[in-house]
């Protein structure tokens, strides 16, 4: 992923494409944060899932601003989280459709032979083990919760 990374910013750069190349430049330094972090903690690089997971939560903070802005008269503003939304979500695999999450999560819960509320942790955390990056857990912790109870 972070080649990945690298000849978007190059690509982005040689069209003149200056939102990419802010957003891009944006994601490398929180990567790059993250594995100073990581590296303070005795751990190695991020790996892929978790940089999934870093990207996902990038997201989720561009759309409570989106909103907010949106909430507050100031589309412009709105406007440039959606276009960093819609760079950050290009590098996403693709996200899993309400059935394929319903069919993830029967497949979890078979699997990790949960029975109750008391299980939800690991459901979600199986979850999260084999989908990092292709559905919203919030969403999915939801579901999980109304088929355990």
């Amino acid at each position: 992923m972070r080649e990945a990374f690298n000849t978007a910013l190059k690509d982005a750069m040689r069209s003149g494409d200056k939102v990419k190349v802010a957003t891009v430049r944006m994601i490398t330094a929180a990567l790059k944060d993250r594995d100073i972090e990581a590296r303070g903690a005795g751990k190695g690089p991020l790996g892929d899932d978790e940089i999934l997971s870093l990207m996902q939560k990038m997201i989720k903070q561009r759309q409570e601003s989106q909103k907010i802005y949106q909430d507050n008269g100031r589309p412009e503003l709105a406007e440039q989280e959606a276009a960093e939304i819609a760079v950050i979500a290009s590098f996403m695999p693709a996200q899993l459709s309400e059935a394929e999450i319903d069919a993830a999560i029967a497949a979890a819960i078979a699997e990790t032979g949960a029975a109750g509320m008391k299980d939800m942790g690991k459901v979600v955390g199986k979850l999260k083990e084999n989908y990092a990056g292709r559905m919203d857990f919030a969403k999915a912790s939801a579901a999980v919760k109304a088929k355990l109870s």
